[in-house]
């Protein structure tokens, strides 16, 4: 089986398969798939529910302490883009919204992931 791994802060945190292999383990644990389109539309639609607004996102941010070139650093982005963002003057692609929702530990979301 070929497998990639990924990880953060040298921790394992995702395995990726290629698609057949993937197909086979869920053949052979009895689930039956969506196809790949509609499995990442309804996965955009759930992730996208479970987030805050951004108009929260200083707020959250603020709260949990952290300065906002720790939390763009972690992300991948720059802190001026950062607070883009949090002023609403920006608004990031889904990836970096699910980045943030992950670091800033919003409720609900490390269930899904």
């Amino acid at each position: 089986m070929d497998i990639q791994i990924i990880t953060r802060e040298g921790e394992p945190e995702y395995a990726v398969v290629p698609w057949a292999q993937y197909q086979a383990l869920l053949n052979a644990a009895g689930i039956k798939e969506q196809p790949p389109k509609e499995a990442a539309k309804v996965q955009a639609q759930a992730s996208d529910q479970d987030l805050p607004g951004l108009d929260q996102l200083r707020s959250l941010r603020e709260g949990k302490g952290i300065a906002i070139e720790a939390l763009a650093r972690t992300v991948g982005i720059s802190p001026s883009y950062l607070a883009m963002i949090e002023s609403g003057e920006r608004l990031p692609d889904a990836a970096i919204r699910r980045s943030l929702a992950w670091e800033l530990t919003v409720p609900g979301w490390r269930e899904q992931s």
